[in-house]
């Protein structure tokens, strides 16, 4: 840590915790609907909604939405980290 740093060494740790904490989750959420969702594609193709299968939608609709979702809430959910911590950019 330099001596910018605004953060004692309990407040880094805690902020590094949360920062990695939130990292995982979205990496976790993002695993599942970049490699799990599709890999049952075949059966979810056996389920129709307004003439496409369910494996189609997902693929073609539902995971490039939570794909966005993630990019939000990981800009939002890491903003009021770093201002709950003081270092944000503002």
């Amino acid at each position: 840590m330099s001596d910018k740093n605004p953060l004692s060494k309990e407040q880094f740790a805690e902020y590094w915790r949360r920062t990695s904490n939130l990292m995982w989750t979205l990496m976790i959420i993002w695993a599942i609907f970049g490699y799990v969702v599709p890999f049952f594609a075949a059966e979810l193709n056996r389920i129709v909604i307004f003439g496409f299968p369910l494996g189609f939608y997902f693929g073609a609709q539902g995971s490039l939405i939570v794909f966005v979702v993630i990019c939000f809430w990981n800009a939002f959910a890491q903003d009021k980290i770093d201002d709950e911590f003081g270092v944000s950019d503002e």
